[in-house]
């Protein structure tokens, strides 16, 4: 596409004035916020986890800031305006997902554990092998998340402020992580949840307005909404487009029967991969009780449910309203679907605002990221096997605060190399990571006695490197049109996303791994503990290494 087309798309989607003075006003309501929160971070509960003090509903409210990434608001409209019924499959995929974290995971976890997730698994096995697998596999699956938000940014920018080249959006890439790293310097757990909560609010309080301005429009009849989307649709100028119907499934993954095998590994990823994301099982700690934990994730099923809804109103609204074509020729694809349809319907200044969230939504889920990556390095790396337990909470901190600045770096340098790239693909990868390295050991530790050091090293190396060697041979890499490497073909592994191989992988080699090793039957009084803390949380508060 010529960039003269791109320029007359950008020009026409709002005033970019606007947009980034909109922006501006809310990092600086947000950054005042934050540095209230940090007046009382004193010890390292209360930099790591905001002292335990946040209500279940506020910490809810917190887990969906931290959970509806870029990918979730720009991606599934795009897809659903696009693909229609199978776009809104990734909508279901990721509420699912909740489900398992509520039953399986979230209380148990919140009773067993201090810090960070390495906590339950090295509870009753050894100390610092288990520590640092587990805090290696957290720092893939946050490396990976970052990125696809990093380059999120890159691409929603070109759209928003007419940016054109890559030195421009890599200056913006620059910005979105220089200003993460303040965020979680200055406030740490605190300041970000706050941040969190301020941004799920403005979020789905803004797909809630334009979900009901689309449906007026359409006399409040989804019925007519669906059947504009078609005729929409229909009436492309792509004939592929228009030969496609998006209220039926099939559109994006049907056909083939190696296109569906896909579509079950993709959401066999999503499903099981939510359970594991570090990051999201963190904000279980920043609540006092495991009432608080399983009310908090009762909130946030309630609020992404309801966002996931609006997504299929915006979706389809998009395709009626603004048209495929046109969203295709934006400078973000599909993922310009959302602000243009906000351009559609209430010109600049809706714009603005949706633009504005979008910035906000990417700043704090890098922002949840970071802390949650700093936490585990600075805690199970330097606190337990570089000074084997003997770092005090106030060097452990000062090391979480180094982290977040190389980590910052380190995600800007790697969000403008990826600038341009699949971004849903680093998302749907960092989910195939947890669900095959985290999610098997936490539910071994927590439901299976016999479980042992090698069945959680064996677990959590064999699930990371599994995945991480298929997507590397996939066709999401090379050897296909949309691929990251457009010009080289070394893929073997037929499928995008590896879960459906990589998930049974990491399930297998824990229980190999703990059954080969008869000899490590590990000590039954900590087992004894582990049991009656995370069923009652006596003594969580004791959840340090030893």
């Amino acid at each position: 596409m010529s960039s003269t087309h791109t320029q007359v798309v950008a020009a026409a989607v709002g005033n970019p004035v606007a947009n980034i003075s909109i922006f501006v006003a809310f990092v600086a309501v947000t950054m005042y916020v934050v540095i209230r929160a940090s007046k009382n971070n004193k010890s390292a509960a209360d930099f790591f986890t905001g002292g335990r003090g946040f209500s279940g509903p506020q910490n809810g409210i917190a887990i969906a800031g931290d959970y509806l990434s870029a990918a979730s608001f720009l991606g599934i409209a795009g897809a659903i305006a696009v693909y229609g019924y199978d776009g809104f499959l990734y909508s279901i995929g990721f509420l699912v997902a909740w489900l398992v974290a509520l039953l399986l995971v979230a209380e148990l976890l919140r009773n067993t554990g201090k810090f960070t997730m390495a906590d339950v698994l090295s509870f009753r096995l050894r100390q610092r092998p288990v520590r640092l697998a587990a805090a290696i596999s957290t720092l893939a699956v946050t490396l990976f998340y970052m990125l696809a938000q990093m380059a999120g940014a890159g691409g929603l920018v070109a759209l928003l402020l007419d940016i054109e080249g890559r030195v421009g959006q890599s200056i913006v890439i620059a910005v979105v992580g220089a200003l993460m790293i303040v965020y979680v310097l200055i406030g740490g757990m605190k300041g970000t949840t706050w941040v969190q909560i301020i941004k799920a609010v403005l979020l789905i309080a803004g797909a809630a307005i334009m979900t009901f301005i689309v449906l007026a429009k359409f006399g409040m009849n989804l019925s007519s909404l669906l059947g504009s989307a078609q005729d929409a649709i229909s009436g492309s100028t792509d004939e592929k487009i228009a030969a496609r119907d998006v209220l039926a499934p099939g559109a994006q993954y049907g056909g083939s029967f190696e296109s569906q095998i896909n579509f079950v590994s993709l959401a066999i990823a999503l499903v099981l991969g939510t359970a594991g994301l570090p990051h999201v099982l963190m904000r279980f700690y920043t609540v006092p009780t495991a009432k608080e934990a399983r009310k908090s994730v009762v909130w946030a099923i309630g609020l992404i449910g309801a966002f996931y809804l609006f997504t299929l109103v915006l979706g389809y609204g998009a395709a009626a309203l603004v048209g495929p074509d046109k969203i295709m020729a934006a400078a973000g694809k599909q993922n310009s679907a959302a602000p243009l349809l906000a351009f559609e319907l209430g010109g600049v200044v809706l714009l603005g605002i949706i633009s504005a969230v979008a910035f906000a939504t990417i700043l704090a889920v890098v922002a949840g990221l970071a802390i949650t990556a700093s936490a585990s390095f600075a805690h199970d790396i330097y606190g337990s096997v570089i000074k084997r337990g003997k770092a005090s909470e106030a060097e452990q901190v000062r090391v979480s605060r180094y982290t977040v600045v190389v980590l910052g770096i380190m995600g800007i340098i790697l969000g403008i190399l990826a600038n341009g790239q699949n971004i849903a693909f680093l998302v749907a990868l960092a989910f195939a990571i947890a669900a095959a390295a985290n999610l098997p050991t936490i539910l071994y530790s927590l439901y299976w006695k016999r479980f042992n050091t090698r069945g959680a090293l064996w677990s959590i190396y064999g699930g990371l490197i599994s995945t991480i060697v298929l997507i590397i041979f996939s066709p999401a890499v090379s050897g296909s049109a949309t691929a990251m490497i457009p010009g080289a073909d070394f893929a073997w592994f037929p499928l995008a996303n590896p879960g459906i191989v990589s998930i049974p992988i990491g399930f297998i080699l824990g229980i190999v791994g703990t059954f080969t090793s008869p000899s490590d039957v590990g000590t039954p009084e900590r087992k004894a503990e582990m049991e009656v803390r995370s069923l009652t949380g006596v003594g969580a508060e004791k959840a340090v290494s030893h």
